[in-house]
């Protein structure tokens, strides 16, 4: 079992795919309540990189005029056409 500083914004499953992307494999991750947190991974720099760039409040974009219209169903033309622009 490896302990780490615990990153501000811990997302525990965010964090087991992020360290399953860098080719570990983590099942558990442990939060001790002070400041760290503690897992098992036969690499620890590997982990300790990708514990350091971890954010898990990742916001997603807005979506765009674009966006939004296609989720009805609609293009910026059939906007456009029934505006009479």
């Amino acid at each position: 079992m490896f302990i780490y500083k615990k990153p501000k914004n811990l997302n525990g499953a965010e964090l087991i795919a992020e360290l399953k992307n860098a080719g570990l494999e983590v099942k558990d991750i442990y939060d001790y309540a002070d400041g760290t947190i503690g897992f098992d991974t036969n690499d620890e720099a590997t982990a300790a990189a990708v514990v350091e760039a971890h954010d898990g409040n990742t916001i997603p974009p807005e979506p765009t005029v674009a966006d939004k219209l296609a989720s009805v169903g609609l293009s910026i033309d059939d906007l456009k056409s029934a505006l009479g622009l």
